[in-house]
């Protein structure tokens, strides 16, 4: 049997895909999957770092296949105790072709020293071909001693190349299959399949034995099944078992294939629900982002926030800009502040905003999860679920940090502008303007019109000025009447700009805490899935 392949991907190349497999799939993929890629990750690094120049060959087999007779013909000594009536081989034997170098694989198998059998190839007539080969006489796996002793299932496990030892009457056995040759199956290039005691068929038996047999192996997933007809006892095919077993020597690979099908077989599993190409976007988009901050500011109530701070606004000018005449005429009426509750306004304010946070937590975590809902679309739903976690990982402090990062901008409603000042000099100019046109008006009455007695000037003892200065009290009125409608006009534009600056302001807070909070574990779990996906992909390949 001639052993090649070439895999996509180096072997080294494939095991250190699958260590980042193992470590970024914790949570999202079977633990028992991970479990055993962690054992073949540990199987692997210690057999690549043991003898490269040495084939383990391991004979495995059911009571009275004849296992331990083939060994001891292949080897040429008697080093396998035999029995009829029952398994003999309790502990594993082992014969080597050349010594050097194999003392440290044979005690990674763990193979006793007592039980280990050297043979000198070079002094060996027609031997020198298998040199470098490490054969095994496993225990019988069917035995009641391997019902309480794993060392067969540990050393099939390990071997770089496998024999099953099967005989004409039970090679058909259903244990055996289901138990090994089922779970080995992909294993071609490092499985061979000998009929041994074929000399109990006649010609035509074993020919029918051996294509029954090739038959049942490709049905159950062997694709080109090696089967090698051999008698322990004639020694008819223990040549023909030689050579297979020296090419395999020769090829110095089967112990790379034979990690390269465990690795294939474990992939296939592991992969079985991931898309093949799917590759998500790492980072959340300028759209999604916005969607998110839109439907936070939402939550937190920041549009009724700036619509307060408007109206408050408004309210607060009336004391500087308004017309004074109708602020007096309103201290007859209830105040508009009390009315509103507003008390101490920058107070309320942080109590508005903070409020708004914690009434909407359902709010904060719809937006959350359509955020994720939407990233994670087409994406395995056990990642799915992961971006979930992962956007939701953080999100029970959104309330809270939403509530101390607005709390923070509330307005400056001590702040005065300058031009209310300026407002507020101007219509009180106004005032005394009108009340001296009132008391020279009062004036020229009394001494004009009444002659009460003698003016203290002409101008006051003139009734002819009245009209004048009754014109002036009136233009003085009207300029005041329309320095307040400019006046609250002015204020109804600087309310709309104070309410857009303190919108944006919230929402740059918000998007800041989103970004946090929400968007970057989202950002590192898309990351995670892309990582895994492209080791998952390097390690199959």
């Amino acid at each position: 049997m001639t052993i090649s392949a070439e895999p996509r991907h180096g072997l080294g190349t494939r095991l250190a895909a699958l260590a980042r497999v193992v470590e970024l799939g914790q949570g999202r993929v079977d633990p028992e999957l991970l479990d055993e890629a962690t054992q073949l990750l540990l199987r692997a690094g210690n057999r690549l770092k043991l003898s490269p120049d040495h084939t383990v060959v391991a004979l495995a087999g059911g009571t009275g296949s004849g296992k331990s007779s083939l060994f001891n013909s292949v080897s040429g000594l008697e080093l396998s105790p035999t029995g009829v009536r029952r398994p003999t081989t309790a502990r594993t034997h082992a014969c080597v072709w050349g010594l050097e170098g194999a003392a440290p694989l044979l005690d990674w198998l763990q193979i006793q020293w007592r039980h280990r059998f050297a043979r000198a190839s070079a002094l060996d007539k027609g031997e020198s071909q298998l040199h470098g080969l490490i054969l095994l006489d496993l225990p019988d796996h069917d035995s009641i001693r391997a019902l309480t002793d794993t060392e067969a299932d540990r050393l099939i496990t390990a071997a770089d190349l496998i024999v099953w030892v099967l005989d004409p009457q039970k090679y058909a056995d259903a244990a055996t299959h289901r138990r090994y040759v089922t779970e080995l199956a992909g294993h071609d290039a490092v499985t061979v399949f000998v009929l041994n005691q074929a000399d109990r068929l006649t010609p035509e038996e074993q020919a029918i034995c051996v294509a029954d047999l090739e038959e049942l192996l490709e049905r159950e997933g062997v694709a080109n099944p090696k089967v090698v007809a051999t008698s322990a006892t004639t020694g008819k095919g223990i040549d023909g078992l030689k050579a297979v077993l020296a090419d395999s020597v020769s090829a110095r690979r089967a112990g790379y294939l034979r990690l390269e099908a465990d690795l294939d077989k474990l992939m296939l599993r592991v992969a079985k629900d991931m898309p093949d190409l799917l590759h998500v976007e790492p980072t959340v988009d300028g759209a999604r982002r916005a969607g998110l901050a839109d439907a936070l500011c939402d939550a937190v109530g920041a549009a009724a926030v700036g619509e307060a701070i408007e109206n408050v606004y408004g309210v607060r000018s009336i004391d500087w800009v308004g017309w004074p005449y109708a602020r007096w005429a309103a201290m007859f009426r209830p105040d508009p502040l009390k009315s509103l509750r507003l008390g101490d306004v920058k107070d309320d304010i942080r109590t508005l905003v903070g409020g708004s946070v914690r009434a909407q937590p359902a709010e904060v975590d719809n937006a959350v999860q359509a955020l994720s809902d939407g990233l994670s679309q087409g994406m395995p739903e056990i990642w799915q679920d992961g971006v979930r976690d992962a956007a939701r990982s953080r999100s029970g402090q959104l309330p809270k940090v939403l509530t101390d990062e607005l709390g923070e901008i509330a307005p400056p409603l001590d702040r005065v502008p300058a031009w209310w000042w300026l407002a507020k000099i101007w219509q009180y100019l106004l005032v005394l303007l009108f009340l001296a046109g009132l008391g020279v008006t009062g004036a020229i009455v009394f001494y004009g019109v009444f002659e009460a007695g003698p003016p203290p000037t002409d101008l006051l003892g003139d009734v002819g000025v009245l009209p004048w200065v009754l014109l002036m009290m009136a233009s003085v009125l009207g300029v005041g009447l329309l320095s307040a409608v400019a006046s609250r006009n002015f204020i109804v534009l600087a309310a709309g700009s104070e309410r857009d600056r303190l919108e944006r302001d919230m929402r740059r807070r918000v998007s800041g805490v989103a970004q946090e909070l929400v968007v970057e574990p989202v950002e590192r779990e898309l990351q995670r899935y892309n990582d895994y996906h492209e080791a998952l992909n390097t390690a199959k390949f």
